[in-house]
């Protein structure tokens, strides 16, 4: 079935400026060196770094991880919830589609004296096993990307993430849990549908409203259990 949008044409052309001028800035920016956190990061160009917003999944990420967690960070990026997750647990690995994230984030748990495994994977196409808390902060919008950068961004009718929820089963135990962070300038009733699909309960466990060209969003993150 073709994914189809719950909004009209006037949102849907709002939201395709507002990723337009995102994906520019992003394409244009430089290296940017950051601390967030507490952690130390540098993100080099290409590679998605944290935002305003970022810090709601990254604290959900510490109040819920425990020392005895195998955890999966599904969509890397610089590395920032993977590392987080080290500092607690043991046995992390952090993935992602672009390989320059993956180099990006390889080196930034190395600045923070951290040990994870980080790899290139297409969703779970080079994830084994399964993972106790999963972690994921997929793109907003359902756009075709037109290149690997656009890709942290847009994910086309949300495939990716639905392939994430829908192959969870077989990674996730019956006690296991997922953050996931996300907000209303993408599809979120279409998102968590897609959570609810795959047999998982959400809750907020994280918000924060920000007001932009007299638009406001909600970011959100959801821990989801069954």
């Amino acid at each position: 079935m073709t994914y189809r949008p719950a909004m009209s044409d006037a949102r849907i052309a709002d939201l395709r400026r507002w990723h337009e001028r995102a994906y520019h800035a992003l394409s244009s920016a430089g290296e940017q060196r950051l601390s967030y956190l507490g952690l130390d990061l540098v993100v080099p160009p290409g590679v998605f770094a944290p935002t305003p917003t970022s810090d709601l999944l990254g604290r959900a990420v510490l109040d819920e991880v425990r020392p005895s967690d195998r955890v999966l960070d599904m969509g890397t990026g610089s590395g920032v919830n993977a590392i987080l997750a080290a500092g607690v647990a043991a046995d992390v690995v952090g993935v992602d589609v672009n390989p320059a994230a993956v180099e990006a984030a390889t080196a930034n748990a190395a600045r923070n004296r951290v040990r994870a495994a980080f790899r290139v994977s297409d969703v779970y196409s080079a994830v084994e096993g399964s993972f106790d808390l999963m972690v994921i902060d997929p793109p907003f919008r359902w756009f075709a990307p037109r290149d690997m950068l656009e890709r942290a961004l847009a994910d086309e009718g949300y495939a990716a993430v639905g392939r994430f929820f829908s192959g969870i089963d077989a990674r996730l135990p019956p006690d296991g849990r997922v953050l996931m962070f996300f907000g209303t300038s993408g599809d979120q009733d279409h998102v968590l549908g897609l959570a609810t699909a795959a047999g998982l309960r959400a809750e907020v466990v994280a918000s924060r409203d920000l007001t932009l060209r007299g638009a406001t969003v909600t970011y959100s993150t959801f821990r989801l259990a069954r």
